[in-house]
């Protein structure tokens, strides 16, 4: 058995997470040759422990259990001990996820504890959080280790002879045919009544407690909005659900009212109490809805969630190097949420009388408290709300609230911080790559582009090695292959920064990433695209998602972004590849339309091919062209500002680079407008083409 004061094999693991466990007395190995064959060589069944560095409920599992010697010493001569990061190898956290749902007819989570067959690496048993001791309905996990271990040992062959059920049932959810019809609306109308049925009209939202914020659904029901509204019938309801949710979200507990960035997900209905940690992906695609909103609305509050998420991004998230780190963790000294909540007094004792006075209504410190005795700012009364209230200005109000939120950030920085994972994963930074881009181009906020065009140039100066993109780097060192979701974000991220400034140097690194896409990804049988690459590890399953979770499908932004840069260089072999996903994935979006948003708003793009806005000229010129293109919420607009300056454009964008003043082209599908020349006229035909494509879509 390992010494406490020993390391095991996962101290020389970049994950932080694994690193957490590398002081157990669990002999740990990470996923690999070495853990299989031993395995196999000893016949010992694998126990697969799979979670992230910022899930509470791992630290309980792993202080209850993992640092115990007692359960320790079960574990190792039970079982060969793999620790898994979900965060580094999505590929497997996908493929035991859904294995655990096949085996217990549950959902899963994190931690995810499954029991493999050494054979094959195929789960006989699993679950997810065990305590050491009974309670929760739960049996003690030494209790479930014995009976696991003993349960195989008599039931091998048996258990071997059933695994091919599973692997099949596996299999078969990636392999599934086409369906045969042709693509329409259909699922789009079906999605809009789905999410009114699923709208919690008070707190706003879907669905009720637990809460997640599900950002892929509030785009599509402000796309849609958007696109009813330029064909003349806006459904002012689809709005009203997108926009209710984004306010309730701001003004609540799952939003940090001080520092900036959402929580994971809220506990109760009303969004008060979140589940603390904050993941670097959750806000990537929060940060760019609520720019949008605020374009789409004019409502400031939008406008400053925008700003504050953004500047806790840079301010918190990103490495020195360029990247984005991973996430920030619930607890801090032992305790959830510890770092983010209040004693009142303490409240009291950094501010003047006034302050305290506004700041009590403001956040609720004059109501009960509502986390374990103390105080987790929720807004409880707007600026108005409260000018009434004291009998001040609005203005004299707004300055009370950012002297108390100064002050109360202030002191709250010198806690004891939580712990940041501090690697650099490539999916996540082509989402926040993405939000930051359109963020940046929606605020006007020059210092948003910058930092997604640092981390883009991290990203392609460290992870991109002969054509391949590697998934994740901490500490020096770049390693795993990269997945599906890798590529699909990273090329999605790039071109929304292309539309903020020209870059020639991303429009190629974007054909290198959609050409690698199709060569190492793309089922080109049935369609879609596999997780993993064709040279990728052979596992129990080679999974093809289509379903959003956390984070949007993979298959369903490579269909939308190889749509929208296929439309772009008139690249037929992507427009292809998006078509042919959004056919592997017809059955799937007719049955389940709701859980597949990203796919979703892909399908609205092949249906009404975006409107593209070229716009060319000197470069000081080109401004103000390119603010009345990106002025109005037009989702379905990509607009790229060419300046005159620009070398070695493809010929496909070389075509509109012959006029010697500022000349703008509107391209929608395979037709082209004639050269336009005056800013009264771009704004004109703009609202006309937008109008045009959209009404001629409902027909």
């Amino acid at each position: 058995m390992t010494s406490r004061k020993q390391t095991n094999r996962l101290a020389a693991e970049t994950s932080p997470y694994l690193q957490q466990h590398a002081h157990n007395p669990v002999d740990w190995y990470p996923w690999g040759p070495e853990a299989l064959e031993r395995a196999r060589r000893e016949q010992k069944p694998i126990l697969l422990s799979i979670g992230y560095s910022a899930c509470h409920w791992c630290h309980v599992m792993a202080h209850e259990s993992f640092e115990d010697p007692d359960t320790a010493q079960l574990m190792n001569e039970l079982f060969v001990n793999i620790k898994v990061d979900r965060e580094e190898r999505p590929d497997l956290d996908k493929i035991y996820q859904v294995a655990h749902q096949l085996l217990t007819q549950r959902s899963g989570g994190w931690p995810l504890t499954m029991f493999l067959a050494p054979e094959n690496q195929v789960p006989f048993f699993g679950g997810t959080y065990f305590p050491r001791e009974s309670r929760y309905g739960l049996p003690s996990f030494r209790e479930v280790l014995r009976r696991v271990a003993e349960f195989y040992h008599e039931n091998r062959e048996q258990l071997l002879a059933q695994s091919g059920s599973l692997v099949g049932a596996l299999q078969s959810l990636a392999a599934m045919p086409p369906v045969p019809g042709e693509l329409n609306r259909q699922p789009l109308d079906a999605a809009r009544r789905q999410s009114e049925q699923s709208f919690d009209a008070r707190h706003g939202g879907f669905g009720q407690a637990p809460k997640f914020p599900h950002p892929t659904s509030i785009e599509r029901l402000l796309r849609h909005w958007a696109a009813t509204s330029a064909a003349g019938r806006p459904d002012d309801r689809a709005l009203h659900i997108a926009t209710f949710t984004l306010r309730r979200m701001a003004l609540g507990g799952i939003y940090d009212q001080l520092g900036g960035g959402f929580a994971r997900y809220s506990v109760d209905e009303r969004w008060a109490i979140p589940h603390f940690e904050k993941m670097l992906y959750d806000n990537a695609q929060l940060l760019p809805l609520y720019a949008n909103a605020w374009r789409a609305t004019g409502n400031e509050l939008f406008r400053r969630i925008a700003v504050e998420t953004g500047a806790w991004v840079m301010r918190e998230m990103q490495a020195p190097e360029g990247g984005y780190y991973s996430t920030l963790d619930a607890d801090s000294e032992g305790e959830e949420g510890r770092f983010y909540v209040w004693d009142r007094e303490e409240i009291r004792s950094l501010l003047s009388a006034e302050e305290y006075a506004v700041a009590a209504r403001r956040f609720g410190l004059d109501r009960a408290p509502n986390f374990e005795g103390r105080w987790h700012l929720n807004v409880h009364a707007d600026e108005d709300e409260l000018a009434r209230a004291f009998g001040l200005t609005r203005e004299r109000i707004t300055e009370t609230l950012e002297s108390v939120r100064r002050k109360l950030f202030e002191a709250r920085e010198r806690r004891v911080r939580p712990g940041r994972d501090e690697k650099i994963l490539t999916a996540w930074n082509g989402l926040m790559i993405r939000g930051m881009a359109i963020a940046g181009r929606r605020l006007g906020r020059e210092d948003f582009i910058r930092s997604a065009e640092r981390a883009l140039d991290f990203i392609r100066d460290t992870l991109w090695r002969d054509g391949r993109l590697l998934a994740t780097y901490k500490d020096g060192r770049a390693h795993l292959n990269a997945y599906l979701d890798d590529y699909a974000f990273l090329l999605d991220g790039t071109l929304e920064l292309l539309q903020a400034r020209w870059r020639g140097a991303n429009l190629n690194f974007a054909v290198e990433l959609a050409e690698a896409l199709l060569h190492h990804f793309e089922d080109r049988e049935r369609g879609g695209f596999y997780f993993t690459a064709d040279d990728h590890e052979t596992l129990i399953q080679r999974p093809k998602p289509l379903a959003d979770d956390a984070t949007p499908s993979g298959n369903g932004i490579a269909a939308f972004a190889l749509g929208r840069l296929g439309h772009l260089l008139g690249e037929v072999r992507y427009l292809e590849a998006a078509e042919r996903t959004l056919k592997a994935a017809w059955g799937s979006l007719q049955q389940l339309p709701y859980a597949h948003e990203a796919l979703l708003i892909a399908l609205e793009e092949y249906l009404t091919p975006p409107q593209t806005v070229i716009l060319h000229g000197q470069p000081d010129l080109l401004k103000p062209w390119q603010a009345r293109s990106i002025r109005p919420y037009a989702p379905a607009r990509l607009t790229l500002a060419l300046p005159a300056t620009a070398q070695d454009l493809p010929a496909a964008l070389a075509q509109y680079a012959v006029k010697d003043a500022v000349t703008a082209y509107i391209c929608t599908g395979n037709t082209c407008s004639p050269p336009i020349t005056s800013l009264d006229d771009l704004d004109a035909r703009l609202r006309e083409n937008e109008a045009l494509s959209h009404e001629t879509a409902s027909i």
